[in-house]
C-alpha cells in the first residue's frame, strides 16, 4: 500500500528574493525533493518510519510512504516509478545488514542505481561502517534530529550529477 502525503511548503524568508527553489527547515534546495519512506522486510512496527514521514512532509518535502512489510524489488520499483529523488529505509528488527543492500541492488537492477538510499532504526554503531561501504548515503538511530535528516539529505542530492 503507498500512501501519499500531501506536500506543504515552508515560507521564504522576506525581504528580497532568494532564486528558485524552495528552503526547508532553512536548507535550501532546488526543488521540493520526492522522498519515498519504506519498511523492507518483516518488521511491522512503523511508527517511526510514519514519524519521519509526517516530519518530512510538515517541512516541506513529498513524501511516500509504502507502508511495511516491503520486499527490495518492490521498494526499489515503487521508488523509479515514482521518480524520486530519496529512499529513506526504516528497520527494526535487526535485518538491516542483509536487506538496505538487497534494497539498493534492486534499485541498480531497477534503473535507479543513482538514488540515495538512508536508513534508520535500530542499527547498532559497529554495523554503520558496512552499511556506508555497502552504499547506504547516512545511518539515522533513535534521537535523530529532523533538522539533522533534511540536512543529510540535502548533501546527498547535491553530490548528484
Amino acid at each position: 500500500m503507498i500512501k501519499y502525503l500531501k506536500t506543504s511548503m515552508t515560507s521564504e524568508p522576506s525581504g528580497g528574493d532568494p532564486g528558485p527553489g524552495i528552503t526547508i527547515a532553512g536548507v535550501r534546495f532546488s526543488k521540493v525533493p520526492r522522498v519515498l519512506i519504506a519498511k523492507p522486510g518483516l518488521d511491522g512496527h512503523d511508527r517511526g518510519a510514519k514519524y519521519i514521514a509526517k516530519a518530512l512532509r510538515d517541512a516541506g518535502m513529498e513524501v511516500i510512504y509504502t507502508g511495511i512489510r516491503q520486499s527490495p524489488d518492490d521498494i526499489a520499483i515503487t521508488a523509479v516509478q515514482e521518480d524520486v529523488d530519496v529512499v529513506g529505509l526504516s528497520l527494526l528488527s535487526g535485518a538491516h545488514t542483509a536487506l538496505f543492500p538487497r534494497v539498493i541492488a534492486s534499485l541498480k537492477k531497477q534503473g535507479g542505481g543513482d538514488i540515495p538510499v538512508i536508513g534508520g532504526g535500530i542499527i547498532p554503531e559497529e554495523d554503520v561502517p558496512d552499511l556506508l561501504k555497502a552504499g547506504v548515503g547516512a545511518i539515522f538511530t533513535p534521537g535523530t534530529r529532523i533538522e539533522d535528516v533534511i540536512a543529510e539529505i540535502k548533501r546527498l542530492l547535491e553530490k548528484q550529477p
